[in-house]
C-alpha cells in the first residue's frame, strides 16, 4: 500500500517535472518566435512610421505571441484550464467594451493613421478647422499646436473621419497676388519688372514656372495676376517679402498701385456751363 502510494507520487512528480520542462521549452520557443516577428516588422515598417509608434507595434506583437502561447499552450500543459480564464476575460472585456467604446475607436483610428500616414510630425495642417503644426500623434489622440501658441488635442477617431488639409505634403506650394496699377501706367513694363523680381529670388521656383499676366480690367485699375510656386516650408516668408518688393520697385519706376476713384458731377456746375455756352 505504502509502496504503491510512493510509486504514484513518484510518477506524478515525474510527470509534473516533464510538464514544467515542456512548458519552459514552449515558452522559450514563443519568445524566439516573438523576437523573429518583431525583427521582421521592424525591417518592414521602419520607413513607414515613426520610432515611437514602431516600438508600440513591436512590443504589442511580441507580448501578444507570448500571451497567446501562455494561455492556450502552457496553461493546459500545467493542468490549468484556460476556459475559466476565457470566461473571466470575456466578462471583463464586455464590461470594458461598453465603458470604453470611444477609446477603442480612437485606438483603431490611431493604428490606421500610423499606417496610412496622411500627416507627420511637424506638418502644417488643418484638421476640422484646427490650423497649426502637428506636435504628436499617439494611438489615442493627435496634438496640434496652433499658430497662436495653443495646444489642441483631437481624438484620433475624429482625425481619421474628418477632412485633413496638409499644407506641406507637397514639396511646392503656389500663392498669388493681384496687383492693380493705374490705366495710365504701362502694363507691359509692370509685368517685366515683376518677372525680373521673381527671376532674382532664389526661392521662387522656375519649375513650375511663375505666371504674370493681366487678369482683368477693373473699375479703377488694370489688374495683374502674379502666381508663384515656392517650397512649402518657406512659402509664407517669400509671399510677404515679394509683395513689398513688388510695390516698392513699381513705384521706383513710376508705376503706382491704383486706388478707388470716383468722378462726381454737380448739377449746378452743369447748368452754369450750359448757360455760359449759348450755342
Amino acid at each position: 500500500m505504502i509502496i504503491s502510494q510512493a510509486t504514484e507520487v513518484f510518477f506524478a512528480s515525474g510527470e509534473l517535472i516533464i510538464n514544467i520542462v515542456t512548458a519552459v521549452v514552449v515558452l522559450m520557443l514563443s519568445v524566439f518566435v516573438g523576437k523573429i516577428l518583431a525583427l521582421y516588422l521592424k525591417r518592414s515598417l521602419k520607413e513607414k512610421m515613426g520610432k515611437s509608434h514602431l516600438d508600440i507595434i513591436l512590443k504589442a506583437s511580441y507580448y501578444g505571441i507570448v500571451t497567446i502561447t501562455v494561455v492556450f499552450i502552457i496553461l493546459p500543459i500545467l493542468g490549468v484550464a484556460p476556459s475559466s480564464l476565457l470566461v473571466a476575460g470575456s466578462i471583463l472585456g464586455l464590461v470594458i467594451g461598453f465603458a470604453s467604446q470611444s477609446i477603442v475607436g480612437n485606438l483603431i483610428s490611431g493604428l490606421f493613421l500610423i499606417f496610412e500616414r496622411p500627416i507627420k510630425l511637424g506638418n502644417q495642417v488643418n484638421i476640422d478647422g484646427n490650423v497649426g503644426i502637428v506636435e504628436d500623434i499617439s494611438l489615442i489622440s493627435t496634438i496640434i499646436r496652433t499658430f497662436d501658441g495653443l495646444y489642441v488635442r483631437i481624438p484620433n477617431e475624429k482625425v481619421f473621419t474628418t477632412t485633413i488639409t496638409n499644407y506641406v505634403a507637397n514639396v511646392a506650394r503656389r500663392f498669388e497676388y493681384v496687383v492693380g496699377i493705374r490705366y495710365s501706367d504701362d502694363a507691359d513694363q509692370a509685368i517685366a519688372i515683376i518677372k525680373d523680381l521673381l527671376e532674382e529670388n532664389s526661392f521662387a521656383l522656375k519649375n513650375p514656372a511663375p505666371g504674370v499676366f493681366v487678369d482683368n480690367l477693373g473699375d479703377n485699375s488694370v489688374n495683374i495676376s502674379v502666381k508663384i510656386w515656392a517650397p512649402s516650408t518657406d512659402w509664407y516668408a517669400i509671399k510677404t517679402e515679394l509683395l513689398w518688393k513688388i510695390k516698392k520697385t513699381l513705384e521706383e519706376n513710376g508705376i503706382e498701385i491704383a486706388f478707388p476713384q470716383r468722378v462726381v458731377w454737380f448739377a449746378n456746375e452743369q447748368k452754369d456751363q450750359q448757360d455760359a455756352d449759348p450755342d
